[in-house]
């Protein structure tokens, strides 16, 4: 049996553990920029581990000073008084009013006058998850994490069937007490039908599901409450007028037919895709962004995507990975954005990614009578260490020279600090304005 266990609200429950006055009422939490990252003095910086996601693996210290109803305006309204930022968690309460993740802090204020804002603090968050896996997996030896709240265990050999509801009640029970985290937890015989029972009984549900009551259970479900079915499918579905989850399976001849994609969702609809619990995967990307108030000196943006390669580049150090293929993203007030990935026959360092943001904001801040507000890094397309050499003899001598010196940075920097040693640029801040 499998068990998914999806934490309920998470960062707003986070937040509720450190300020139990915001429990029963309608709380939000807003994403909010780690802009410590760009200040010119030291900063407190942490690395954590990977928690699923797009989530930077390095974040720096806040403080918090208990809950403050209106410090959430200090970061959220501008010089004008205009209110910025958008939901990225809301409590049961808040949903009530139509609040939903992905809503403007400003049209939330609108739906709940009574609203209670607080800025998003992803290092807490992250290390919170950190310590809930590690007691997870006191539990169950064979843990997968989804995401930042987010895990599938494999209860094989570890927990009879017929002990998987009361085994599941205990952990629920346990998390809460040690925790004060509420957790969601479904099982069935395949990962993403466990997946499916967890969100169909929230908040702080259980739900078991045999395999051979997959089909009854499934046979009503809505096409979009199936993890996966995204927009493109949906349309193709209804195209065919086919509206839930059991006429999929009705359908399955035809659903086949459309390759790869159609096959392997029936088999996960009919929960026989037999797709493991996986404790460690191989990484895809890791990248870094941050939002700020509108900046329209380019100097001062062009000194902040330096900061951020230098936070990535000694991420990629300390994950001993070698990345070929880079990815630079910048967004405009206006909405419009401008982005490019590269691929480069160069062995990877600090100085090397440097030039290469350097040159790439160059060419890509078409905009330039626009301010900036978001900025965004990543780095993919790893090779092995045994892989990685440098293709362009040009570059052969510079390269070897720039992998010895990101080296000894690194060992400077895990000793004295991520900001002991910066670029020039990066210590003479500009004006925003």
């Amino acid at each position: 049996m499998i068990i998914h266990l999806d934490l309920d609200c998470f960062f707003v429950s986070a937040e509720r553990t450190r300020t139990p006055f915001l429990k029963g009422k309608p709380v939000v939490v807003c994403k909010s920029g780690d802009t410590q990252i760009f200040s010119i003095k030291d900063t407190q910086s942490l690395i954590t581990e990977s928690v699923g996601g797009f989530n930077g693996l390095i974040q720096h210290k806040k403080e918090f000073n208990g809950f403050d109803k209106n410090a959430w305006k200090n970061e959220f309204l501008d010089e004008k008084g205009r209110v910025h930022g958008i939901v990225i968690a809301k409590s049961y309460e808040a949903k009530k009013y139509g609040i939903k993740t992905g809503t403007s802090l400003r049209d939330a204020l609108a739906m709940c006058p009574k609203l209670l804002i607080v800025p998003s603090d992803h290092l807490f968050y992250q290390l919170l998850s950190t310590q809930l896996k590690a007691f997870l997996q006191t539990k169950i030896p064979i843990l997968e994490q989804y995401s930042i709240d987010e895990f599938w265990g494999d209860l094989k050999g570890w927990v009879k069937e017929e002990e998987t509801h009361a085994f599941m009640a205990s952990i629920q029970k346990e998390i809460l007490e040690k925790f004060d985290l509420p957790i969601s937890i479904g099982a069935s015989s395949s990962k993403w039908i466990a997946k499916l029972a967890t969100d169909f009984r929230k908040p702080y549900g259980l739900t078991l599901v045999p395999k051979n009551e997959i089909a009854s259970f499934v046979a009503s479900m809505p096409i979009e409450s199936f993890p996966g079915i995204g927009r493109v499918l949906q349309k193709k579905f209804a195209s065919y007028g086919i509206e839930t989850l059991g006429e999929v399976l009705e359908h399955h001849k035809l659903v086949s037919g459309w390759g790869t994609i159609g096959k392997d969702l029936i088999a996960r609809i009919s929960g026989v895709d037999n797709e493991p619990v996986v404790t460690k995967r191989d990484r895809r990307s890791i990248g870094i962004s941050r939002n700020f108030h509108v900046i329209n000196n380019r100097d001062e943006v062009l000194r902040r995507a330096i900061i951020l390669s230098r936070h990535l580049s000694y991420t990629i150090a300390k994950l001993d990975l070698h990345p070929t293929t880079y990815y630079f993203y910048l967004r405009y007030e206006n909405g419009v954005s401008s982005k490019s990935s590269q691929t480069l026959d160069r062995s990877f360092s600090e100085s090397v990614y440097r030039e290469w943001v350097i040159q790439m904001f160059a060419t890509l801040d078409t905009h330039s009578h626009y301010g900036i507000l978001h900025l965004g890094l990543a780095l993919s397309n790893f090779v092995t260490p045994t892989q990685t050499k440098t293709f362009s003899l040009l570059h052969v001598e510079a390269d070897e020279k720039s992998k010895r010196l990101s080296e000894k940075l690194t060992k400077l920097r895990d000793k004295y600090g991520i900001d002991i040693i910066r670029s020039g640029v990066e210590k003479q801040e500009n004006s925003v304005n």
